[in-house]
């Protein structure tokens, strides 16, 4: 009896859906502000080339996506939830704890995360070690873990320039800021020596020293920010000596006001990333409520036209706007169409 009551209210739940939803005519989508310059280059296209109306995207960060994402399903929610980091188990139990049972992953391509200062300031060529010491709660200073001492990057090695340091960084509800973490400030923090430090302080356990190598001072030299890099580029161009972190394609669209640093000797580049030569670069993410897909119209029409060779591949405007085509895009498209859903990623 119960579970025929449940049955039956999980059919009209889903009638109610399916009629409320078919007044939504635009796709909702939300999330990483990285992503969004290239889900608004095929939004704009969609709606032009199709019958469908042009979907609506919007940013926020790609944990506040995936959050959105994992609401529930009707047509109060997103469809989809663009990011630039994987999501997390966590992210897929609250989806499912909410009615969300099923997500695709659509991986789009790569970017690189580069580091910029004002065009007119000196040029950097960073190691993530330099990055880790620069910003730091706690580094090896002499064989000892201390609180951060450094005030400028020649401090931290003399061939960098006699400049104060300041760093606009991600906040931490940014895809970015997850991958910063990962591939500048632990790999920095393993560099240095500081990780064996940490490990050591904190009884040989390695998740606990991670962690306190991803603690950052709170001075004022490292600042969160929690716009999207629009508010970054404001914040150099009023404060001249400062670095920022950015896109790739953010950086390739205003090299009229930025200077973009090496990173391991390795100039950021469309090449670079393809290569795999470029340190710092990551996979961009779409995920879709495969629930929504027979209800809101243009859902799955969208998903299969982002992907197609004519917007993703290499010769497609978001490869003209700085995406990295995916070498792996066929087997993506094979996926779309079949409506593939994610399993578990532990």
């Amino acid at each position: 009896m119960n579970t025929l009551k449940l049955s039956l209210a999980a059919m009209v739940a889903s009638v109610a859906f399916a009629g409320a939803a078919a007044a939504r005519d635009q796709i909702q989508i939300a999330g990483s502000s990285t992503v969004l310059p290239y889900a608004s280059i095929v939004a704009e296209a969609f709606g032009e080339n199709t019958d469908f109306a042009t979907p609506v995207v919007e940013s926020g960060g790609s944990g506040a996506g995936r959050k959105k994402l994992c609401e529930g399903v009707d047509e109060n929610t997103i469809d989809i939830a663009n990011s630039s980091s994987r999501i997390k188990q966590s992210d897929i139990d609250a989806c499912a704890k909410n009615g969300v049972k099923e997500i695709q992953e659509v991986r789009i391509g790569y970017d690189g995360i580069v580091f910029a200062s004002d065009i007119n300031g000196p040029e950097f060529a960073f190691t993530p070690a330099d990055w880790h010491m620069a910003l730091a709660a706690k580094v090896v200073k002499d064989g000892q873990l201390v609180d951060n001492p450094y005030k400028k990057w020649n401090e931290i090695r003399a061939d960098l320039p006699d400049q104060e340091i300041l760093a606009f960084i991600p906040g931490t509800k940014h895809g970015t800021r997850e991958v910063f973490d990962e591939k500048v400030i632990i790999d920095g923090c393993k560099e240095d020596g500081a990780l064996e430090a940490l490990k050591a302080a904190n009884g040989g356990d390695e998740k606990a020293a991670e962690k306190a190598c991803m603690a950052l001072r709170t001075d004022g030299v490292s600042v969160d920010i929690d716009g999207d890099y629009t508010e970054t580029l404001a914040r150099i161009d009023a404060n001249k000596n400062a670095i920022g972190v950015f896109g790739l394609s953010f950086y390739q669209n205003n090299t009229d006001k930025l200077r973009v640093a090496t990173m391991s000797g390795v100039m950021p580049s469309v090449e670079t990333i393809a290569k795999g030569e470029y340190p710092v670069s990551r996979p961009l993410y779409f995920y879709v409520k495969n629930a929504h897909l027979d209800v809101i119209p243009g859902l799955q029409e969208y998903i299969e036209f982002f992907v197609s060779d004519e917007m993703a591949g290499p010769d497609g405007p978001l490869a003209a706007y700085g995406l990295v085509s995916d070498p792996e895009l066929a087997k993506t498209q094979a996926a779309v169409k079949a409506r593939t859903p994610m399993g578990a990623l532990n």
